[in-house]
């Protein structure tokens, strides 16, 4: 980072007329006056040359010729040179005598270089993908100046699909884990290292005892005390090095899904004396280093391993990829439980490693297009990872397009992993200026109501959230009001430019998505308007190609289809509404509160489970209806929830009893459900139809378990839940 003294120097640089102090002139009245010149050429250094050239020549009109010498001349910008200033991805930039120097510490220096003049001096600001703004001048004058940047964390990388932009990536200073990773080998590796297609059926010794046996599976964790696993997967790790020359780092890291771990006596002593699963990971990850001692070893520190052990510590080539996944989002990771507990994980690993790679989550997995006002925490959250000497930083934000603020959000947090002491507020003020021009004004005001009402409401942002969690919060009713009216006006600022007008409407898709998700858990709406509403969504969507709604991929299409079969109103009358529930075998003790209603109310559940979704637990489920009086009854229809992620599976079967006295029970009908492995978001009817109707005041409903999740899933060995929302009778 810039020390005190260029820091001064560069303001004082910024604040002095160019013409005054000017060193270089690079163009003046639009033709050349220096030349680009490459003291050794090499990738680096001759693609940090062409985006100068580029940009010079789009601003000014000059184009600066590329050569590789050792000469120099007057207006020279010098590209090649090494300096020990700053370290690796740092650089120099340094005008004086005549000449322009661009010095690099290492990796791209060369290229951050250029990106920081062009953006510092030239006026030249790339914000997102295909999309950056520039000031037009036909004069380019360098000031004097001597400036040294060092970036706060080695390596740095967000989820955004703006990545794709190789131009913007390089702009915002970013890795890709490919580049470091050998045959990207990075997160989840247990079953690529030792498939259970291959090992699972002749030795489920190396796999997981839970529940009392071994489970073998692609989602299952291994035994670590299993002597025979360590051979066979450091085998399988030469290899993979010999494979990938020029690659030393591979990560050695468990599979997706929590709780998993390996409770055989062996290692369940081992996680005792510990006090951590984490111990056993450790000990193995350190084996693996000390047979390997010139590579580095990357391993999770993640839902059930997220806390260090209280012995073993991890050798220095041993990378700890710490994740704070189950932390809430609404105030820094220091300031709510859930962060004081990653937080307090976070200080026991930096007391025993310097070599921490920290996971970063700043997206709703579950509805990625919903406001998501995080932006006040991002700063001080990546000041704590700083502290607690972590080196590098990976931020899962903004996959897709369409995600809240996804291209400001990651533009802030690009800025903030290189320097953290950069003020977020300006860094959001000169985003916005430049992505939304005009509108800018009206999208800032938005942005300070949403968060303040998120901080006043006390109500939680997490990252399998929903928009209905926070409809008497930060989006009720007089505040979405408010919030239309500021996108309004920010729609009339610029709907003379057509690429700024594209740039609001996609940032105010969330709350239209919202507006539409909270209609459906109310009665009373007018039809019309929430189709109409839902029309809006719809072709915004497909005008600027925004496609995906969630992590499991559900897209726009599909979910307007069952947005108009599912929650608008219909003609079809249940004969159920409003039954009284009399429990046989009742839900989870946490949905008893909403159990009542929620079967029979005729509002159905979302993708999330919030609302509406009545839960078991690895139980069956048996519970009748009464619906008050003898009434005809030919169909019996119950509405099931299938999402994987959330350890959401389909039962084995639901039957149907019908009978006018509550005593005597005939069989309407059973269906059995099909296993189903896709992890797209569903909801599953589940009906059974009479010839003739029939006499009854009571329908039972009995839904058998499959019990445990199986070997193919994220929760092998422990309950599977399954959801119900409506049971329809006609």
């Amino acid at each position: 980072m810039i020390n005190m003294f260029n820091r001064a120097l560069l303001i004082a640089c910024l604040m002095t007329p160019m013409a005054a102090m000017a060193q270089v002139c690079l163009v003046s009245k639009g033709k050349q006056q220096g030349r680009i010149v490459l003291v050794e050429d090499n990738d680096i250094n001759r693609k940090a040359a062409t985006l100068l050239q580029r940009f010079v020549r789009e601003t000014s009109g000059g184009e600066l010729k590329i050569i590789a010498t050792t000469k120099r001349a007057k207006n020279d910008v010098v590209i090649g040179e090494k300096t020990m200033e700053a370290t690796d991805d740092g650089y120099v930039i340094d005008c004086s005598n005549g000449t322009l120097a661009i010095k690099s510490a290492g990796g791209k220096g060369a290229i951050y270089g250029v990106a920081t003049l062009l953006e510092k001096f030239v006026g030249v600001d790339y914000l997102a993908k295909d999309f950056y703004t520039l000031t037009p001048s036909v004069d380019i004058r360098i000031p004097k100046m001597h400036v040294a940047e060092s970036p706060a964390f080695r390596f740095r990388q967000t989820f955004s699909y703006s990545n794709n932009d190789n131009t913007y990536r390089d702009w915002m200073r970013l890795h890709d884990h490919s580049e470091v990773f050998a045959n990207d080998m990075w997160v989840h590796t247990f079953d690529r290292l030792l498939p259970s297609s291959v090992y699972g059926k002749a030795h489920t010794e190396y796999y997981s005892f839970i529940s009392g046996e071994r489970r073998p599976g692609n989602h299952s964790q291994w035994c670590l005390s299993n002597p025979e696993i360590f051979e066979i997967v450091a085998n399988r790790i030469d290899s993979i090095f010999k494979a990938n020359p020029g690659r030393n780092t591979i990560s050695v890291s468990q599979n997706d899904g929590n709780d998993t771990y390996c409770q055989c006596p062996e290692c369940k002593k081992v996680t005792e004396y510990e006090g951590s699963p984490s111990g056993c990971y450790i000990r193995f990850l350190n084996r693996l280093a000390e047979r390997f001692p010139d590579k580095q070893f990357s391993t999770l520190a993640y839902l059930f391993t997220m806390h260090p052990p209280k012995h073993v510590k991890p050798l220095p080539n041993v990378n700890i990829m710490l994740c704070d996944i189950d932390c809430k989002r609404e105030v820094p990771l220091t300031d709510n439980e859930s962060g004081r507990d990653f937080v307090k994980a976070m200080e026991g690993w930096a007391k025993i490693s310097n070599n921490i790679f920290v996971w970063d989550y700043g997206i709703n997995f579950d509805n990625v297009v919903a406001p998501f006002p995080n932006f006040h925490i991002l700063k001080k959250n990546i000041q704590l990872f700083k502290r607690n000497h972590a080196t590098m930083l990976f931020e899962q934000v903004n996959g897709s397009l369409g995600t809240d603020f996804s291209e400001m959000r990651a533009y802030i947090i690009g800025k903030l992993m290189w320097n953290p002491e950069l003020d977020a507020d300006s860094l959001m003020k000169t985003f916005m200026k430049g992505y939304y021009g005009p509108a800018a004004t009206y999208l800032y005001r938005y942005q300070q109501m949403l968060t303040g009402a998120l901080l006043s409401s006390g109500t939680p942002l997490w990252i399998y959230d929903s928009p209905i969690s926070h409809k008497k919060g930060m989006l009720n009713a007089n505040l979405r009001k408010a919030y239309n009216e500021l996108f309004d006006e920010a729609e009339k600022a610029v709907t003379d430019d057509s690429a700024r007008l594209a740039h609001v409407r996609i940032a105010r898709l969330p709350l239209r998505y919202s507006e539409l998700e909270i209609a459906r858990t109310e009665n009373g709406n007018s039809k019309a308007c929430i189709e109409k509403a839902l029309e809006t969504f719809r072709n915004i969507c497909a005008k600027y190609g925004v496609t995906t709604l969630n992590e499991r991929n559900n897209n726009v299409e599909d979910y307007c289809r069952l947005y108009r079969e599912r929650f608008l109103p219909t003609e079809t009358k249940n004969k159920a509404a409003g039954a009284k529930v009399i429990w046989n075998l009742p839900p989870d003790e946490k949905y008893l509160p909403i159990a009542d209603k929620a079967l029979t109310d005729g509002l159905y559940g979302g993708t999330t489970f919030v609302e509406s979704w009545v839960g078991w637990k690895g139980k069956d489920a048996d519970f009748t209806l009464d619906m008050g009086e003898v009434k005809t009854v030919q169909k019996v229809s119950t509405d099931f929830l299938h999402q994987l992620g959330a350890w959401i599976l389909m039962p084995k079967s639901v039957a149907y009893y019908a009978s006018e006295d509550g005593k005597a029970y005939t069989l309407i009908g059973n269906h059995e459900f099909a296993e189903d492995r896709d992890i797209s978001v569903k909801f599953v009817p589940a009906t059974v139809s009479l010839d003739k109707p029939i006499k009854a005041r009571y329908i039972r409903v009995a839904v058998k378990t499959i019990g445990l999740c199986p070997t193919w899933h994220y929760g092998v060995g422990y309950p599977a839940w399954f959801f119900i929302d409506e049971v329809v009778v006609e």
